[in-house]
């Protein structure tokens, strides 16, 4: 395909590179004459391993040239790449002027160009750019509506510096953001000699993939040197211990516990942590990140809270008292701590959970609700239809697979807070139904 590159900085050169190895035909553009007659000459304007050769040998081909004109540029090529810097504003926002100038640019130039066109977003930008931004200067600039003869995709790029090559080269998946209905079939074309899953999402969770993506690579090395610190104070060599942490493939390093939904509890999380922290404090180590792990989780059912006492009054059914689905064990439940302020603020509340029964809870377990919730089994009833008779808000935490029939027989005309994102729930024509953080 013929492909032009919107910025020679790290992302451009090396998607220049990366693509006319594939056999495209690429122009990289940019505003500074050094980089295009840089690039031009088949020299690389950045430091990357691998680089230099992959852009000689591009210009070499033919395959590769650069240019400042963006009319010819856009004239030339099929597909537009943007990869312009999108800096921190002085408020931490993200600085979109760059992306701006260069949309209007290529709109400007779609203007004047028979045939159609795809503009493909390769820099970081929050989500809602694309619909809020990016396609209503592109529309206004080229005189075109998006799906006549002008297309527009987010394609953010993973690319780590020292290691873009290969990574270009050998990605985890390939993302597009495409509008409902579009396959996205010009990138498919454009990615179709790399052996990787094509993933193609709505503009918004494309755009908010890669912010995520580096923010978890932020709590991941937050972690690693608070946690490898403390560690070390007491003599362990952190290294070999986060070594055999990545061992665990189930629940370590996996997908395990990475979907929002409602506040940890349970007898082990709470507790380690504040065990884990107290070892910090017996060796006066600041661990500002770990610190905030028990505070962010009240947040969440603060935020829970909220959601249910905006509707006011109503009397309220709460589904899942256990920490967890199939377990009676309530200690320190973020359900438990949710019904306590309930109560305390003097809601109607009616709580189902089909392996809580009080009568049978022992030990440590009996002892914990009874100081939280004395009166705990006036509130319990024994079926979800008992739950739902008086209520008009639903509180969802866990339902049993074989209680979710008459929960959702009984739910219409009610509020529903979901608080762990049921699919059963969203698809169901007669609630009110409100996600806690989706």
């Amino acid at each position: 395909m013929r492909i032009s590159v919107f910025g020679i900085g790290y992302v451009g050169v090396v998607s220049c590179g990366c693509l006319a190895e594939l056999g495209h035909e690429v122009i990289g553009v940019d505003v500074a004459a050094e980089k295009v007659a840089m690039l031009a000459a088949g020299r690389s304007p950045i430091v990357e391993e691998m680089i230099d050769t992959l852009i000689a040998d591009a210009v070499h081909r033919g395959k590769l040239t650069a240019t400042d004109d963006v009319v010819d540029a856009v004239s030339r090529t099929d597909v537009s790449f943007i990869s312009v810097g999108t800096p921190s504003s002085a408020d931490g926002s993200v600085a979109l002027g760059a992306v701006d100038a260069v949309v209007a640019a290529i709109g400007r130039a779609i203007r004047g160009k028979t045939g159609p066109h795809a503009v493909v977003m390769r820099s970081t930008v929050p989500p809602g750019t694309a619909e809020d931004r990016v396609i209503p200067l592109l529309e206004r600039e080229s005189g075109r509506v998006l799906g006549h003869q002008l297309r527009y995709y987010s394609n953010p790029e993973f690319l780590r510096e020292g290691s873009s090559v290969r990574d270009f080269r050998s990605p985890p998946f390939t993302l597009v953001g495409a509008p409902e209905g579009d396959n996205a079939d010009v990138l498919r074309e454009v990615y179709s000699p790399i052996a990787a899953p094509f993933h193609v999402a709505p503009w918004r969770v494309a755009e908010s993939v890669k912010h995520i993506s580096n923010v978890y690579h932020a709590v991941k090395l937050a972690f690693a040197n608070e946690a490898g610190a403390i560690l070390a104070s007491y003599g362990v060599d952190a290294r070999e211990a986060f070594r055999l942490l990545c061992e665990d493939k189930v629940l370590n390093v996996s997908s395990a516990y990475l979907k929002p939904g409602f506040a940890f509890g349970g007898s082990c999380l709470p507790k380690d942590v504040r065990s884990f922290l107290s070892l910090a404090d017996a060796r006066n180590l600041s661990a500002p990140f770990l610190k905030q792990l028990l505070p962010s989780n009240q947040t969440i059912i603060d935020r829970a809270f909220d959601a249910i006492t905006r509707h006011g009054r109503l009397p309220i059914s709460l589904f899942g008292l256990a920490f967890k689905q199939g377990t009676d064990d309530l200690r320190e439940s973020p359900f438990v701590r949710l019904a306590e302020r309930l109560i305390g603020r003097g809601y109607d509340l009616r709580i189902y959970d089909r392996f809580v029964q009080v009568a049978r809870l022992m030990g440590a377990n009996r002892t914990y609700i009874e100081r939280e919730i004395p009166h705990l089994e006036r509130l319990m009833v024994s079926s979800p239809e008992a739950a739902l008779f008086t209520s008009r808000i639903a509180v969802i935490g866990h339902v049993a697979p074989e209680d979710r029939p008459a929960l959702l027989a009984g739910l219409a005309g009610h509020i529903v807070i979901d608080l762990v994102g049921m699919d059963a729930l969203r698809a169901h024509p007669d609630i009110t139904y409100e996600g806690l953080c989706w």
